[in-house]
C-alpha cells in the first residue's frame, strides 16, 4: 500500500471507519512489490468450498475488467450450496424460499456494495492476498441486500422490483385460489419476511466463514454488527416519519443517512479500506467522502422516484409518495410552500403524500408542486454540493491510481454524476437553509430539528 497523507480537510459527520480501529503503519512500495509478487501470493486453500481463489496479481487484474461477474460467480457457488441444503430439509422450503432468495440475489442489482469493497481495497493497495475475502464480503453484502430490499416491498407493498413481481407478489401468484384474496396477501407478505431473514443468516454466514486474520476479523466484524443495526434503524425512521406525518428536514435526511448513505456506501468503503490495512487518515477520508456520495445517492433516488420512469427505475413512479415517506424532496416542497404560504402547494402535498389510491394526475399535480416550489431544484442543488465536499474528501490522501480512478467514477455514477466536479467548487448556504457541513451534522445526530 502507498504511504497516505491527509490534508487538512475535516471530516464531515462522525464518518464510520472500523469502530474498533486503531492505526495501521504505511507500508513501502518495496514492501508492496514483494507482497504482489506471484511467489508471496499464492495461498492454500483454507476451504474447498471457495468458488474464487486469485493466486496471483494476474488474477486480481482479471477481476479488475467485471467486477459484478466475479462476485457473480462468488455468489452462485455459495447460494448453490444454500439452496442444496435448504433442499435437504423440505421441497417447499427449498422451492419456495431458497430458491426465490437465491434467484432474487443473482438476477438483479447493480451490485454497487460490492464494487465498492472491491475498489476500496485496490484503492487502499489491496493484493492477491486479500482479494479472495473481498469477493465473498461483496458477496454478503448483495445477499443482505436482498434481505433488505423483500423486507422494504413488504412495508411499501410494493408490487413490483427490478422490472419484475416483488417476491411476495410473486408467492401470491403462485398461491391464488381457492383461498381468499387477505388469506393469500398475508401468505405472501409472511413468506417475504422469512425470506429476508434467511438472507439475513446466509449473508451473516458468509461474512462469518471469511477468512481473515484476526486484526482485520475483528475490524470487519465490528463493521458488518453496526451497519446491521444502521440499516434497521433507518427503515424504521422511515416508517416511523410515515405515521407521524413528519416533515423535517434534519429528519429526513438522518434517515437517508442511515438507510443509504452509511448502509450503500460508508460501510463498504471502510470494508475495503479494513481489508487492505488502511490507515486511520485513509479511512476516515474515505468514509466522510462515502457519507457525502450516500446522502447524494440517497436524495437523487428521491427524484427518480418521483420524476423516473419505471422502466428506468424498476418500480412504479411515485411509491414514495403514495406510501408516505418523509423524504427530504418532501420535506422541502412542504417548507418551502410554508415559508410563503402557498395554500395550493399544502393542499396538494397534504392530500396526496400517505395516499396509496393517488392517481396519475394527482402524481402529476405533485410534480408540478415540486417544481413550482424549487423543491426540484433545490434537492438537485444539494446533490451538486455534496458531491463537491465528497470529492474533496476523496482527493485528500494518496491512492493506487488504479483504484482511485475506478472508485472515484463508481462514486460519481452512484450520486448520478458523470463529470468530476471542479476541485475550486466549495459549500456554500443551500436554499433550505441547511449548509452541506450543517446537513451533515444533521444527518450525524440523533435528534430531530
Amino acid at each position: 500500500m502507498r504511504p497516505t497523507k491527509a490534508k487538512d480537510y475535516p471530516a464531515a459527520g462522525a464518518p464510520c471507519g472500523p469502530p474498533s480501529a486503531s492505526p495501521q503503519a504505511s507500508v513501502s512500495a518495496e514492501e508492496t512489490q514483494a507482497s504482489t509478487s506471484p511467489e508471496s501470493s499464492q495461498q492454500p486453500l483454507q476451504d474447498s468450498r471457495r468458488a474464487c481463489s486469485p493466486a496471483d496479481p494476474a488474477s486480481v487484474h482479471a477481476i479488475d475488467a467485471d467486477v459484478p461477474a466475479a462476485v457473480g460467480r462468488v455468489l452462485g457457488q455459495i447460494l448453490s450450496e444454500r439452496t442444496a441444503q435448504a433442499a435437504t430439509l423440505d421441497p417447499a422450503f427449498a422451492s419456495d424460499l431458497a430458491d426465490r432468495v437465491a434467484r432474487f440475489t443473482l438476477e438483479g442489482g447493480k451490485r454497487t456494495r460490492s464494487q465498492l469493497v472491491w475498489w476500496a481495497l485496490r484503492a487502499c493497495g489491496g493484493t492477491a492476498r486479500q482479494a479472495e475475502a473481498a469477493l465473498h464480503i461483496g458477496a454478503a453484502l448483495e445477499i443482505i441486500q436482498t434481505c433488505a430490499l423483500v423486507h422494504d416491498d413488504v412495508m411499501d407493498a410494493s408490487q413490483l422490483r427490478r422490472g419484475r413481481p416483488s417476491l411476495h407478489a410473486d408467492v401470491q401468484a403462485q398461491y391464488a385460489g381457492p383461498a381468499t384474496i387477505e388469506q393469500v396477501a398475508r401468505f405472501g407478505e409472511a413468506t417475504a419476511i422469512l425470506a429476508g431473514d434467511l438472507a439475513l443468516a446466509w449473508a451473516d454466514d458468509v461474512l462469518t466463514e471469511t477468512d481473515l486474520t484476526p486484526d482485520i476479523r475483528n475490524q470487519v466484524r465490528d463493521l458488518w454488527r453496526a451497519m446491521r443495526t444502521e440499516m434497521v434503524a433507518g427503515q424504521y425512521l422511515d416508517l416511523h416519519g410515515q405515521i407521524t406525518s413528519s416533515r423535517s428536514l434534519a429528519r429526513a435526511i438522518r434517515a437517508a443517512c442511515l438507510k443509504s448513505a452509511v448502509y450503500t456506501v460508508e460501510r463498504p468503503l471502510a470494508l475495503g479500506a479494513a481489508l487492505a490495512g488502511a490507515d486511520t487518515a485513509t479511512t476516515t477520508a474515505l468514509c466522510s467522502a462515502g457519507r457525502c456520495f450516500g446522502i447524494a445517492f440517497q436524495l437523487r433516488d428521491d427524484l427518480h422516484d418521483v420524476f423516473g420512469s419505471p422502466q428506468h427505475t424498476g418500480k412504479p413512479s411515485g411509491g414514495d409518495i403514495r406510501s408516505g415517506k418523509p423524504t427530504y424532496l418532501m420535506a422541502v416542497a412542504q417548507a418551502r410552500a410554508e415559508a410563503v404560504d402557498d395554500r395550493h402547494a399544502l393542499t396538494v402535498l397534504k392530500s396526496s403524500l400517505g395516499c396509496a389510491e393517488l392517481t396519475e394526475a394527482g402524481l402529476t399535480a405533485v410534480r408540478r408542486v415540486l417544481v413550482t416550489t424549487g423543491a426540484q431544484k433545490t434537492v438537485e442543488s444539494k446533490i451538486d454540493r455534496l458531491v463537491a465536499q465528497g470529492m474533496r474528501h476523496f482527493d485528500s490522501v494518496l491512492l493506487e491510481p488504479v483504484g482511485n480512478r475506478r472508485l472515484r467514477a463508481l462514486l460519481l455514477h452512484a450520486a448520478g454524476v458523470l463529470p468530476a466536479p471542479s476541485s475550486s467548487s466549495r459549500p456554500s448556504e443551500a436554499e433550505d437553509g441547511l449548509s452541506v457541513p450543517l446537513l451533515l451534522a444533521a444527518a450525524g445526530e440523533g435528534k430531530t430539528r
